[in-house]
């Protein structure tokens, strides 16, 4: 009674005389919102958005609780009501008043108990719990507690209707019970056993299972509560076999689930785990679909907990037959020779799913497993008199060559050999397979495929594509022929240019043979293979002109420059006729970005043509929509939709047609922006407008996107810098915010790196006062972020090691993410070095905040790439912020001359840079410093090895130091006694940068004449002619360095007195001589 008052007040309150007509009216709206006349659906979902929203609430729950509506319209009502609560909860909710939101709630449990339909009753719950989920508050108080006394009740009603409701409403919403969880949880783990072993409903049983698994799935991270519960995993993996024999597989969909998010959760019963879904895959009694997702279980943990199932090989090994028996279920198709493709439901079959099952556990686990397993039995399968073995043997080739690539290059040889008997097999479904072997192993195994196996190869796919009765054998070889020729071709042009870029001056002749021959033949496609289906050909034929321009240079291409223009101008003007999947859009934008670097700054005439096309394609807006995960069940990847999932049931899809071509245009930008310059200055503002909201769009297809986005800022700073800083300032204000909230938010890390190079470029482009105090707050949060992110993940890693699990195969992806890790590090160190460079001492308050991280860094426990960063980071701060930066000596020097001595050749380097930078800039305070550094600096430079190829870096950083030392700090160091070893150890062939300061320095003592360099009678001048030959010979000193032209004038005083020039040439063999001839002509 009191239930029904209070429902009474909730219709009073919203309703009005004309009820009854407008709930009439309501009805009919929902029969529209269901009819499959597209005019009417469309004009009843316009009118239903009219609606507002408490009146929706109203109308909906009362068709919902109306025992006269039919079944289809109180149906249609839930899923109207629960979409509204997902979608817009906070726009409607919060605005009801407190009586009407109560008697929702009341209404609700009501319909619960009453509600006679399963169906419909299911369909309440589903409200129940995402009303539920939104009305957990930021502290997790359940602000619905009616609703858990309701569940905690039904649970242990005799009305198993009302157990099925509780059991379904924490299945959907397992967070329920929000901060309460830790004080509920004996109750839950009770309720969730108790249910499991209902031995007269055997509906309960699979509920509560599904419940189980989705509570410990929205605890994946909670390893003390994964342990707690998984006494419960058994009832599950019973629930999975029952249900499976009853017709129903969503127990062991989640199943699935668990064994893709939380798969530790089963170690305890890994065994029984995969026993069962090796029987569940074996049973033929059971549907496709439930036999494949049984297999899905094994092939999810290969991927997700390798290692665990390492150790349970033997089980592994018995269901790769059952992958092989899964590709041999094929039916026999007389129309398949012609038929075009696969058809959909071919998508479904199971010999569709055990190839893939057989790719990814052979990625999974890799080939040094994988392999041995497989091998015998695909020998057999290639030996049977049945087609269908032969075709699954080949198939399963296919698929394991990736995983397998380097166990199966050892043995190509026999393997491609064996396969190409399959080209001529009587029967035409196993030649396609041999076709679809070859075009897969040219793909995985390119380019050594290619070279060793062309003749073979190609004479095998000629022949097959004589097929004449079998046109999808034939297209299937003439595809893998492509695939394989793609790679020679790609291979043939790599080498061409190569041979170019190596013999610079004589290559224009080398190439002129094929240059000619090329280039008629390939401008009479452009010009004649203008029919639909020659697009394709004719895109590519674009693309290698372009490609030959740019391996042989602007010289060699000119003559024809002029009139591949003219073609790619007239392809470009029928560019607006072009279809927008044309395959020759992308091919014409990459080859108007080569001929640009070809052309140079003569190519920006053609940017009024290129532009426009260009910047329609960059633009392309993809379709993207919000979906719950009821409605994402509609829809598939395969459907060209990527998805990201917000949590909360919902997720944010993507239709990723055209994001390819998208993100080639963005790529075009960027490298018109790079070689033009101040020439591209028109058009920075709408390229800028366009690439600043892409740094914010995170889709795995977009990241190209994004990294196009980042790339473009320094250079669009670059090409605006013509205008004038005022112009300047206001496109860096444009970018500067979206920069560093894209540095904060960047899921993807080799996105992360690309962005943080760009800002830290941009700071260095812009300099001081470009970032404002906000700026350098949030900065400051984010890097500070990364850093603890850098030590967490550290420690995660070593927990990784110590794991049961932990073997070879596992160090290695450690090692991989170790190294993601440090490559983030270099960027933040990067962004530093910028805003010091930039803002010099004044920078240091702001600092100050990083610094026990920083010093955390260079502790001696610390991996070497830590505490060559770290001490990267302080080098930079001794270089741009002294002498204040002497105020933080006591963190960092100690470690710095210690790691003068390191065992790591890197981080001896950056502390040899530091003693370097103390001498040139620190400051009086580092004085003794540098003295202490003098000998242990020698120590490096003459240890054994010490000019080896890991060393010699190093090594030359310490010459660069003490040089650097005895020119700004000669109190430091006995110069006299140091001065010939140091020339002694000259050139520096390795490090450039630190070479110009050892020739700056050589310059200074040569033009004061210093006795010890210039040795007794000037003996010491052939010795240091030698030193300056191999310095312009290995391009450590270049012509627009300051110090060449000293250099060159050295020798002019040599050459005026002639006995002593010709000694010292006389010393030098022909390379030097020619590169001391070129700096006198340089200079």
């Amino acid at each position: 009674d009191c239930i029904n008052k209070k429902t009474a007040v909730f219709i009073k309150a919203n309703t009005h005389s004309a009820f009854v007509k407008s709930g009439q009216q309501f009805y009919l709206l929902l029969g529209n919102l269901m009819s499959p006349d597209n005019t009417a659906r469309k004009q009843a979902e316009e009118t239903y958005d009219t609606i507002p929203g408490p009146n929706k609430i109203t109308f909906l729950l009362q068709a919902i609780r109306d025992a006269s509506a039919t079944e289809e319209v109180k149906q249609m009502a839930a899923v109207l009501l629960r979409r509204l609560l997902s979608s817009s909860f906070e726009e409607i909710y919060p605005g009801l008043t407190l009586e009407m939101q109560t008697a929702i709630k009341t209404e609700l449990l009501t319909s619960i108990q009453q509600e006679t339909s399963p169906n419909i009753r299911k369909k309440v719950c589903d409200i129940a719990a995402e009303l539920s989920r939104n009305l957990i508050d930021d502290d997790g108080n359940n602000q619905w507690p009616e609703l858990l006394k309701f569940l905690f009740d039904s649970v242990n009603s005799q009305n198993v209707g009302l157990r099925e409701a509780a059991l379904h409403i924490f299945w959907n919403f397992p967070g329920i019970f929000g901060n309460q969880q830790q004080h509920y949880m004996e109750v839950i783990k009770r309720m969730l056993v108790q249910c499991m072993q209902d031995q007269e409903n055997p509906q309960i049983r699979t509920l509560a299972a599904r419940a189980a698994a989705s509570f410990v799935l929205s605890n994946e991270s909670n390893t003390a509560l994964l342990k707690h519960f998984s006494d419960l995993l058994p009832g599950i993996l019973q629930a999975v076999n029952e249900s499976c024999y009853q017709g129903d597989d969503s127990v062991l969909k989640s199943l699935v689930e668990i064994a893709d998010t939380a798969p530790k959760y089963l170690r305890p019963n890994l065994e029984a785990t995969l026993q069962l879904s090796l029987k569940l895959c074996a049973d033929t009694n059971l549907t496709n679909m439930q036999r494949q997702l049984a297999l899905e279980v094994i092939v999810t943990l290969s991927e997700t907990a390798a290692a665990m199932l390492r150790k349970h090989t033997a089980i592994v090994s018995q269901s790769v037959p059952q992958m092989l028996a899964m590709m041999v279920d094929l039916e026999e198709d007389e129309e398949w020779a012609m038929a075009d493709e696969l058809e959909d439901d071919d998508f479904d079959s199971n010999a569709v799913a055990g190839e893939s099952a057989l790719d990814r556990i052979a990625c999974g686990l890799g080939g040094k497993i994988v392999l041995p397993m497989i091998k015998q039995h695909i020998m057999q399968m290639l030996q049977n008199p049945d087609w269908k073995y032969r075709h699954a043997g080949l198939m399963a080739l296919s698929a394991i060559g990736e995983g397998c690539h380097q166990q199966m290059e050892a043995i190509l040889n026999e393997i491609v050999s064996f396969v190409l008997l399959f080209c001529s097999d009587p029967h035409p479904r196993v030649r396609y397979a041999a076709c679809n072997a070859i075009g897969q192993m040219a793909t995985d195994f390119a380019p050594t495929f290619q070279k060793k196996f062309h003749d073979k190869v190609i004479s095998a796919l000629l022949q097959t594509m004589e097929d004449q009765s079998n046109p999808r054998v034939q297209a299937h070889a003439a595809a893998a022929l492509i695939n394989f020729t793609e790679d020679c071709t790609k291979l043939v042009l790599e080498q061409v240019v190569t041979s170019i870029a190596s013999v610079a001056d004589t290559a224009e002749e080398k190439f002129v043979p094929y240059y000619d021959l090329f280039m008629p033949s390939l401008k009479h496609i452009v010009e004649n293979a203008v029919q639909k289906e020659l697009r394709l050909l004719r895109g590519k034929t674009i693309e290698c002109i372009s490609l030959i321009g740019l391996a042989v240079g602007k010289e060699k291409f000119m003559p024809d420059a002029s009139a591949v223009m003219q073609l790619l101008l007239k392809t470009q003007t029928d560019f607006n006729d072009l279809e927008d999947d044309d395959p020759q859009i992308s091919y014409m934008i990459s080859a108007w970005a080569r001929m640009c670097k070809i052309l140079g700054k003569e190519f920006q005439q053609y940017l009024p043509v290129v532009m426009g096309p260009l910047m329609k394609t960059a633009s392309i807006k993809p379709e993207v929509a919000l979906l719950d995960t009821q409605d994402m069940e509609n829809i598939s990847e395969d459907d060209g939709w990527e998805f990201v999932n917000l949590g909360d049931q919902q997720s944010f899809g993507i239709k990723t047609a055209g994001l390819e071509e998208k993100a080639t245009a963005c790529q075009m930008l960027v490298c018109y922006a790079k070689e033009l310059k101040e020439g591209f200055v028109e058009y920075t503002e709408q390229v800028v407008k366009l690439m600043v909201p892409l740094l914010n769009v995170f889709f795995l297809t977009m990241s190209r996107v994004r990294v196009a986005a980042a790339e473009s800022m320094p250079l669009l700073l670059e090409c605006a810098r013509v205008r004038g800083p005022e112009y300047l300032t206001q496109m860096w204000h444009f970018m500067c915010d979206a920069l560093i909230k894209a540095i904060g938010t960047e899921p993807d890390s080799d996105v992360l790196s690309e962005i943080m190079h760009s800002f830290a470029k941009c700071i260095e482009l812009m300099g001081d006062g470009c970032l404002n105090n906000e700026h350098f707050e949030e900065l400051g949060g984010i890097l500070k972020g990364k850093l603890e992110e850098h030590f967490k993940n550290q420690e995660l890693r070593q927990a990784k090691r110590q794991d049961e699990d932990y073997d070879e195969q596992v160090e290695e992806t450690l090692q991989d993410e170790d190294e993601n890790d440090v490559y983030i590090l270099t960027k933040v160190s990067d962004i530093l070095h910028s805003v010091f460079s930039s803002y010099k001492e004044k920078v240091l308050p702001w600092f100050e905040q990083l610094l026990q991280l920083i010093v955390q860094l260079i502790c001696p426990n610390r991996p070497w790439a830590d505490r060559q960063w770290g001490l990267c980071i302080f080098d930079d701060v001794v270089e741009h912020c002294s002498p204040s930066s002497f105020k933080y000596a006591e963190y960092f020097l100690r470690p710095m001359l210690q790691s003068l001595c390191d065992s790591s050749p890197e981080v001896r380097q950056a502390a040899a840079y530091g003693v370097g930078v103390m001498a040139q800039y620190g400051g009086e305070n580092y004085r003794p410093f540098c003295t202490e550094a003098i000998p242990l600096l020698v120590g490096v430079i003459q240890a054994a090895e010490s000019r080896s190829k890991e060393n010699v870096n190093a090594t030359e950083n310490c010459i660069s130091a003490v040089g650097k030392v005895m020119r700004f700090r000669p109190e430091c160091a006995n110069v006299n006694e140091i001065l010939p070893h140091w020339l002694g150890w000259l050139p520096l062939n390795e490090d450039k940068e630190e070479a110009v300061h050892t020739f700056d320095f050589l310059c200074d003592l040569i033009e004061t004449n210093n006795p010890i360099i210039l040795g007794p009678d000037n003996s010491n001048l052939p010795k240091i002619f030698l030193i300056i030959a191999e310095g312009v010979a290995n391009e450590s000193v270049k012509s627009e360095d300051a110090c060449s032209k000293r250099l060159a004038h050295v020798i002019r005083q040599v050459q005026a007195s002639g006995g002593l020039w010709t000694q010292c040439v006389s010393t030098l063999n022909e390379t030097q001589q020619k590169a001391i001839q070129d700096l006198l002509n340089a200079a």
